[in-house]
Formats: C-alpha cells, sequence, structure tokens
C-alpha cells in the first residue's frame, strides 16, 4: 500500500552494492508508529540494511534521512535536497495513516429513546445515542417527517470510551403527536450511507402504560399482603382473650 516511498528509498543505494567488496545483500522496510487512539499523532520511518548493517534511516518528525555510515553521508545529503523523494515519503506516511483508519473503522451501535415524557404543556426529551464507533467523526441529525430539525437540539462531543472507541449524544426537546415521524440520521465512516433511525412513539406510550400498570398491580399487592398480616395478627389476639376469659369463668365455678 505505501510501498512505493519505500521503492523509491531503495533505489537510491542499489548502486551502492558495487562500491562494497564485500557485499551480500542490502533490504529495507517501512513501519508506522501511533502514539495514542488518534491516528493523526503518528510516525512513520524507513530504513535500509546493507549486510545486517542500517545504512541509512527516514525519520516522518524530522522529515530527513539520517546517514550511518561514512559511505551514505554524501548520498543522504542528496536525498535530503530530493523534494520529490520527500514528498514520496510523506505520502507513504499518509496512507500508513488511512490504513490503519481503515484497518479499525468500526460501526456505530445506535439507540434512541426518550428519558422524560412529554405533556400538553412541557415538552419530552428524546435521545440519539451512537455507541462503539471508529473512527472518531460522527454526525447526528435530527429529523422530523423528513425535514431537519435545527432547534431544540443539544449534541455532545465525541467522548472517549478509553479503547479507542467514542461514543456521542444528541439530545432534543420535542412535543411529540402521533402523526410525526421523529429520525435520527448517522453519518459515519463506517457507513457507506446514512442511516435512520426512528423513535417509536407508540412502542415508548404502550410501555409507560405497561410500567405505570405494573405499578398498580405491585401496589395493590402490597396492601393486599398488608391487610391480610393485620387480619392474621388481629384474629390471633381475639382468640387469646377469648380463651382466658373462658378459663376465669371455670375458676370462680370451682371456687363456689
Amino acid at each position: 500500500m505505501y510501498i512505493t516511498g519505500l521503492i523509491n528509498m531503495f533505489n537510491c543505494f542499489i548502486t551502492m552494492l558495487f562500491d562494497f567488496a564485500d557485499a551480500h545483500y542490502m533490504y529495507g522496510f517501512e513501519n508506522c508508529q501511533f502514539s495514542s487512539e488518534d491516528e493523526h499523532e503518528s510516525m512513520f520511518f524507513g530504513y535500509v540494511y546493507y549486510n545486517k548493517q542500517l545504512i541509512v534511516s527516514y525519520n516522518s518528525t524530522e522529515g530527513k534521512f539520517t546517514s550511518y555510515t561514512e559511505k551514505t553521508k554524501e548520498i543522504v545529503n542528496g536525498l535530503n535536497k530530493n523534494q520529490h523523494l520527500l514528498n514520496e515519503m510523506k505520502h507513504a506516511h499518509d496512507e500508513c495513516k488511512q490504513g490503519w483508519a481503515e484497518a479499525r473503522t468500526q460501526k456505530p451501535q445506535v439507540r434512541v429513546f426518550s428519558t422524560k415524557t412529554a405533556t400538553s404543556h412541557q415538552p419530552g426529551i428524546i435521545i440519539c445515542s451512537a455507541y462503539n464507533f471508529y473512527p472518531k467523526p460522527i454526525t447526528l441529525t435530527w429529523l422530523r417527517n423528513g425535514e431537519e430539525v435545527t432547534s431544540e437540539v443539544i449534541s455532545t462531543d465525541e467522548m472517549s470510551d478509553g479503547n479507542w472507541l467514542y461514543q456521542k449524544h444528541s439530545y432534543l426537546e420535542y412535543i411529540p403527536t402521533p402523526t410525526d415521524t421523529i429520525e435520527c440520521m448517522v453519518e459515519h465512516a463506517s457507513l457507506p450511507t446514512p442511516e435512520l433511525y426512528k423513535w417509536e412513539y407508540y412502542l415508548e406510550s404502550r410501555k409507560n402504560k405497561i410500567i405505570v400498570g405494573t405499578a398498580g398491580l405491585l401496589l395493590g399487592l402490597a396492601f393486599t399482603t398488608i391487610g391480610v398480616i393485620y387480619y392474621k395478627k388481629h384474629t390471633k389476639g381475639m382468640n387469646k382473650v377469648n380463651e382466658k376469659t373462658s378459663r376465669g369463668h371455670i375458676l370462680r365455678i370451682e371456687l363456689n
């Protein structure tokens, strides 16, 4: 992929094979090093070895070649003046970063849900959350009936999960109606085309009714349980009083 820079650098030294009487072979390689989860913070290196000895290297941080032998100093000075070759090495670095980003591309996991139920007077809050995506840039756009919504929208910045993946959230304040279609449009490098995620108004409404009904049922069961316990304790207490009263009559009869 980014082998062009290495080939051009290697060709500059191929003639040196005839300058070393004890030469056996010459080889070179390139590599990228990434110091953070951002592929832009990277370093690119190129190395040329002759008979297992490092003779020349390239460092993207310095943007130049370095000589390690007396015989290569003059050649390296010429390489550092060769703007075409230096541009080739920069291009190879860019290809390396692009290849890294493509290899790590991961599709976001998206959820659209409400955290605050709307009333006739107060808007609800709908959230579009994207998780576990890479690379970092992503766009979350709210659509109402196919039209972009720009007001009452708050979005967070992309936040790192600490594992080279990211998350982002967008909040929409809105009073929905049964006829409206609310969608979150997600645009990301891992997606060939933007994807739409629909907020299910009816499912949310049904879920809220189920929650209210379940809460009412649990509350009813709690009151029923309390009533049964109270009844049993009260009945047991009355039985003990009756038993003591009966024994008292028996004692009075024996004394007479």
